[in-house]
């Protein structure tokens, strides 16, 4: 049992409506769609409305985003037909290179391929069943911290007095949370595409549920799921899913009811079940001979533990990423080199969640949150020291911290749709907060608190939604006068009649969500391609359009290409060679969104291709006679062939083009083998990293065989030298 209490205002008043259980019913049918029968009647109905809601959301227009990151579907479609690309993660089939990521979330979609085929949506309907997943977690964990609480107050005599919370609390609660999670532009976005944070979010709020079931009754099988879930986060997106490690560790040490000595123990017993989930794919990995797997892309030494800690570890805290699209990392960013407050990828800093280009992705309701959450731990600091909902705030407010500064002041690699990671934390600290105000809505206090919030969200919704002025103008004035008004209504809420009062606090929800919402709903029905996808609308100050991502200077447009501030090393305001889409380029997939061009031809770093139908054929020709039927520069450029083709494409330097793989004498010795039929020309690829292997491997076959052209792409045949070809 958890108690909350508030050092003034009288005793909760009788709740109405929204306490009163419907009549018991017998009914299997009912009983289904009712729920437990001391719920009120509304809750079953809710859930199962939000779900819905949220799974028509993510699904709507999916397939339209074709491939979306092509270069994850074409490791998907490899490990669809073999089961050691499968396993390593490999870009093709031949096993070749990995993608630079550890493999958990091409599992999930490889397996959907193997069973319904390849296709954009048997790629993409995974990711969106993950974000139901995980709004439905988000709401179980909410729920389960804010049950079978006792809420103290004083009475007029200043008695403490005692009694159970309303039987609304925890499921409006909970509601709320998912709802917020839900209706966040970036979750919308990244819950209807293929990278992994989608698998990473949901095994992180899968964590958070674990974690409150083993802060009740100090159960260590619980602790040790709550380990087994971060090791396969890990294998999801490597050190990101670390992030909140510290903070459950803390939280555990302060609140678990039993001896310190013995949660120590079990700390220790939950890190280990995080290694062994972990680890098991790490040590395979590294303790394999580099002869018998693919070379581990994102590395330059053919390791994955330089992956781990590198490239995908301290590099993106540091900015010091060997074989990057900025080689060395992020020098030369705003400021100049050595300067302050900025890296290559964007500005850091404390405001860095609340600029152009993040504001609109997750930080609606970012202030709202951090008031609830400061406000919950005031209103629950009598409470007992294993108190539910303080944990809840505890695990949320600690999450939301932990995450948001490290992104803020990160010098690496550094994208928008990162912050997805944000919204359940968003989510659960504005539900709870919520309705523990709500609770107390007769203190003075409280009702100057929820007037604040709602206020603050309003203008600060307004500021947001004036940042892309040309999408629904009429929105923003509506939000700040309404905002206002509710404030208003909230800062008297004591002396306002209970109905009127319920009505003002759904006012104030919708309020609060409905510019969020527009930005889902318009982030729901836009194609999204390439590899740095955006939510919502191209906005002033640097961002974009439905290709997602940004162009030189800050201009926005569809399918435009993402670029550092102050352009690249060695490539001051300007692109390095094929990070943005290549003449001819016309989209991702089937159905996908991309640049106007021709009827084919090659992407670049950070956009897949798109080859005609006769280039297609050609590279099918005599296919089973060959390992790969081409090779190509980078792994988005391979990706568009391999799709189309659905035949083995090497990647050649993996995703950035830098990687030495294969080097210049492996890729003769494969050539003079017989084992890649074309290599395809004409694409650009990274800066070829240190030993520039990409660009040596380029000038050979431009040496030695003769191009053609088809459909704009330029095509070797590696089965015919030209006459006086060197070796």
């Amino acid at each position: 049992m958890t108690t909350t209490s508030l050092p003034t205002g009288p005793a909760p008043q009788p709740s109405t409506a929204l306490d009163s259980p419907a009549p018991r019913s017998r009914g299997r049918w009912h009983r289904l769609f009712r729920g437990n029968e001391n719920d009120p009647r509304w809750v079953r109905p809710g859930l199962l409305a939000l779900l819905a809601l949220t799974a028509l959301l993510y699904l709507w227009n999916l397939g339209a985003s074709g491939w979306a990151n092509s270069f994850y579907s074409a490791a998907a479609q490899a490990g669809s037909v073999n089961w050691e690309a499968f396993f390593y993660g490999s870009s093709d089939a031949a096993n070749s290179i990995t993608v630079d990521k550890t493999p958990a979330s091409l599992w999930v979609m490889a397996l959907s391929v193997r069973f319904f085929g390849l296709n954009s949506w048997s790629i993409l309907v995974p990711q969106a069943l993950m974000g139901v997943g995980t709004v439905g977690l988000l709401y179980a964990s909410v729920r389960r911290a804010m049950s079978n609480r006792t809420v103290t107050s004083h009475n007029e005599h200043g008695e403490p007095t005692h009694s159970a919370a309303a039987t609304w609390t925890a499921p409006a609660a909970a509601l709320l949370a998912g709802a917020v999670m839900a209706l966040t532009p970036v979750a919308v976005l990244m819950f209807k595409f293929n990278n992994p944070d989608a698998l990473l979010v949901l095994l992180l709020v899968a964590s958070v549920y674990a974690f409150t079931r083993a802060c009740e009754k100090a159960s260590t099988w619980w602790l040790l799921a709550v380990g087994a879930l971060i090791g396969f986060g890990f294998l999801t997106k490597m050190l990101q899913a670390l992030l909140v490690v510290p903070v459950f560790a803390a939280v555990y040490l302060i609140v678990a009811p039993n001896r310190l000595r013995t949660r120590i123990l079990q700390l220790l017993a939950s890190c280990a079940a995080l290694i062994v989930s972990a680890g098991w794919w790490i040590a395979v990995v590294e303790l394999m001979p580099e002869s018998m797997r693919p070379y581990i892309g994102g590395s330059q030494t053919n390791s994955i533990m330089e992956l781990v800690l590198g490239y995908n570890g301290l590099g993106r805290l540091t900015g010091n990423e060997v074989g990057s699209v900025v080689p060395g990392g992020g020098t030369g960013g705003l400021g100049g080199p050595g300067g302050t407050g900025g890296s290559m990828w964007g500005e850091t800093g404390i405001g860095r969640m609340f600029n152009a280009e993040i504001g609109g992705q997750v930080a609606w309701l970012i202030p709202a949150a951090i008031m609830l959450g400061i406000a919950g731990l005031w209103l629950t600091r009598r409470a007992s020291r294993t108190d539910g909902t303080r944990t809840a705030f505890l695990v949320w407010g600690g999450w939301l911290a932990i995450t948001a500064l490290t992104f803020s002041f990160m010098q690496g690699i550094f994208h928008a749709y990162y912050t997805v990671a944000l919204a359940p934390a968003i989510g659960a600290l504005v539900g709870i907060g919520s309705v523990l105000l709500w609770e107390r809505r007769r203190s003075v206090a409280a009702g100057a608190v929820m007037a604040s919030t709602v206020l603050i969200t309003a203008g600060w919704a307004y500021v947001l939604l004036n940042r892309s002025s040309e999408f629904v103008p009429w929105l923003a004035p509506i939000v700040l006068v309404a905002g206002f008004v509710i404030a208003f209504a909230l800062a008297t809420v004591s002396f306002i009649p209970a109905r009127v009062a319920t009505a003002i606090a759904l006012a104030a929800v919708v309020i609060g969500l409905a510019a969020p919402a527009a930005y889902a709903v318009q982030t729901s029905a836009t194609a999204h391609s390439g590899s740095i996808p955006t939510a919502g609308p191209a906005v002033a100050g640097g961002v974009r359009g439905p290709g997602g991502m940004r162009g030189p200077g800050g201009m926005g447009g569809p399918g435009g290409a993402a670029m550092p501030p102050g352009g690249t090393q060695g490539f001051p305001g300007a692109m390095p060679p094929g990070l943005g889409q290549r003449q001819g380029m016309t989209g991702t997939g089937p159905g996908g969104a991309g640049a106007q061009g021709g009827p084919g031809g090659a992407g670049g770093l950070l956009m897949g291709s798109t080859p005609s139908a006769a280039v297609t054929a050609t590279l099918q020709q005599n296919a089973q006679n060959f390992t790969w039927v081409a090779a190509a520069i980078g792994s988005q450029n391979a990706s568009g062939y391999q799709l189309a083709t659905q035949d083995p494409v090497m990647p050649i330097g993996g995703f950035n083009g830098s990687d030495p793989s294969p080097t210049l004498d492996e890729f003769k010795a494969l050539v003079s083998a017989g084992k890649i039929h074309y290599f395809i020309g004409g694409q650009g690829g990274g800066p070829g990293g240190q030993s520039g292997t990409s660009s040596q491997i380029s000038t050979w076959v431009q040496q030695n065989f003769t191009a053609t052209t088809i459909d704009g792409t330029t095509l070797y045949d590696l089965t015919q030298p030209t006459t006086g070809a060197t070796s």
